[in-house]
């Protein structure tokens, strides 16, 4: 085949020639034909060792954190008493294989999975894995009339982000060189959690907190959430980042309270503080917030939302999450629309071992979304962490790199 052809068939176009020349004097297989699409369960190649938390560590999930169906005095406790028992409706692993023996894997979001089995399946069976732009578009289309949104984008990011992780391997590059390389020599992160004295002890410059109470909580509930605030700023110092995850809890009004109060202690962002599908309701925010950032996109799906959050100016930072906003291919559309406005994207669990590489690519995406292991373990656990994560000292903090292994680079194996 004639390379332009080749590269045609691709869909790498001109960014081809950028490749190494050992890559474009030979390059690889084309014909990789989709032979199985199965959702997995997947392993660590090298468990760390199981411990029970520290007493009072955050990180365990058994505290209050404030949410939608903290009205309601019954579910208040803690998040596990609503959300879906393991095993439920939960996030996956899809593994695609191909005729030359290319296997790709892909995490997707919650209740995805039987949408893979009972539909996407014969979609994908006979296509060219490297066609990955088609098959975006061919499932998007398949299934809008009944799902452009939740479950529906959920399944199509897994699928697409295993199609990502066989292009890789495919052409013997880690993923953030295909979408034309690094922006950064490596990227400052923020870690998320209430364990804010063992984040800071690792070294992070940068904490992102939940908010543990929300307007059912009144007065008292701010009055913790300042004290919760206070902690960390004295914590992390006068040039630390304090920014909040208010988890879709909040209403207008309390967040202008919540923001007053707040204000003294210099939160750099307050995020998701309203229902996701709120567009106008977060635009009227940014309009009288100008103490901190209004931020939002977690649950924002595909480019159509952002879109509507654009109209609306309904968010300072855009924060998608890769695993359900429609996979790569789609987050990279919204970091072009964001990059449009200089609007900075900053995705929602952005320092996970895929969506890192879309940072590390990105120009307007400048920081990743870390998670520590809960406190109380052993010294290997937080060794094989910052080994796992790439994860190296600076200035800023804390800073993370993509794995430069072909595709993901992931370090699990199928069970």
């Amino acid at each position: 085949m004639e390379r332009r052809q080749l590269f045609k068939t691709l869909g790498l176009g001109a960014a081809a020639a950028l490749l190494p020349d050992e890559l474009r004097s030979s390059p690889p297989e084309t014909d990789l034909k989709i032979t199985s699409v199965r959702v997995v369960k997947v392993r660590p190649k090298r468990p760390v060792p199981r411990y029970e938390p520290a007493p009072g560590s955050w990180s365990t999930g058994r505290v209050e954190v404030a949410n939608p169906v903290s009205i309601y005095p019954e579910y208040k406790p803690m998040r596990s008493l609503f959300m879906p028992d393991p095993g439920g409706v939960s996030s996956f692993w899809v593994e695609i294989g191909t005729n030359k023996g290319l296997t790709g894997l892909g995490q997707g979001g919650p209740g995805g999975g039987p949408i893979i089995a009972g539909h996407l399946t014969k979609l994908l069976l006979g296509k060219n894995a490297l066609n990955i732009e088609r098959i975006w578009d061919l499932l998007w289309r398949a299934t809008m009339y009944y799902g452009r949104k939740g479950v529906v984008p959920n399944a199509l990011s897994g699928i697409d982000l295993a199609l990502w992780d066989i292009a890789g391997k495919a052409w013997g590059l880690p993923v953030y060189r295909l979408l034309g390389g690094e922006t950064k020599p490596r990227i400052p992160s923020y870690c998320t959690g209430n364990d804010i004295e063992q984040h800071v002890e690792f070294g992070y410059t940068k904490l992102k907190l939940a908010l543990p109470h929300g307007p059912a909580d009144g007065r008292e509930g701010i009055r913790k959430n300042v004290a919760l605030v206070k902690r960390a700023r004295e914590a992390v110092g006068k040039d630390g980042i304090v920014a909040m995850d208010c988890w879709m809890a909040l209403t207008e009004r309390y967040t202008i309270e919540l923001c007053e109060a707040f204000e003294p202690y210099r939160v750099y962002w307050m995020e998701e503080c309203l229902p996701p599908d709120d567009y106008e309701g977060f635009g009227r925010l940014r309009e009288q917030i100008k103490s901190t950032r209004i931020v939002t996109g977690e649950h924002v799906y595909t480019r159509y939302g952002f879109r509507q959050l654009l109209r609306t100016n309904g968010a300072e930072i855009w924060q998608p999450d890769i695993h359900w906003c429609g996979g790569l291919t789609e987050i990279r559309r919204i970091g072009a629309l964001a990059a449009a406005y200089d609007i900075p994207v900053i995705p929602h669990g952005g320092g996970q071992r895929d969506a890192i590489h879309y940072v590390m690519a990105t120009p307007n995406s400048p920081w990743a979304e870390m998670f520590m292991p809960a406190p109380g373990g052993p010294d290997e656990v937080y060794e094989r962490y910052e080994q796992d994560n790439n994860l190296t000292r600076g200035p800023e903090g804390i800073y993370t790199r993509p794995s430069d292994e072909p595709g993901f680079g992931w370090d699990v194996e199928v069970v």
